[in-house]
């Protein structure tokens, strides 16, 4: 077998980034799949300097792609509870700032 070559070794780069992420978010480590993101945002914007694959590489890449995706769809699956919170979260302040904002409202007085 052949070494794989540097544009697919980026992608296996990016498929165990993506799995670091979903186990990261299992545990709900948040801040932690943040990181990583960001990570995995550079492997994959790196891979636009790389060359083109062949076929066999293509081969190769499919089974990699399919991980990626499927860790993508695990990791949304985990965030989603979280999300929620947060919005919920942001609601209810958004809520407390409306009634201090009223509450405070000075009533304009006529002369």
């Amino acid at each position: 077998m052949t070494e794989p070559t540097p544009t697919l070794r980026q992608y296996e780069l990016i498929a165990e980034l993506s799995d670091k992420m979903v186990r990261l978010a299992s545990q709900n480590d948040w801040e932690s799949v943040i990181s990583v993101g960001q990570e995995y945002c550079q492997a994959v914007e790196s891979l636009r300097a790389l060359s083109p694959l062949d076929d066999e590489d293509r081969m190769a890449r499919k089974p990699l792609l399919t991980k990626i995706l499927n860790d993508d769809a695990r990791i949304r699956h985990l965030a989603a509870p979280e999300l929620e919170r947060l919005g919920n979260m942001l609601g209810s302040i958004k809520r407390q700032q409306n009634v201090v904002q009223a509450y405070l409202a000075q009533p304009k007085t006529q002369s």
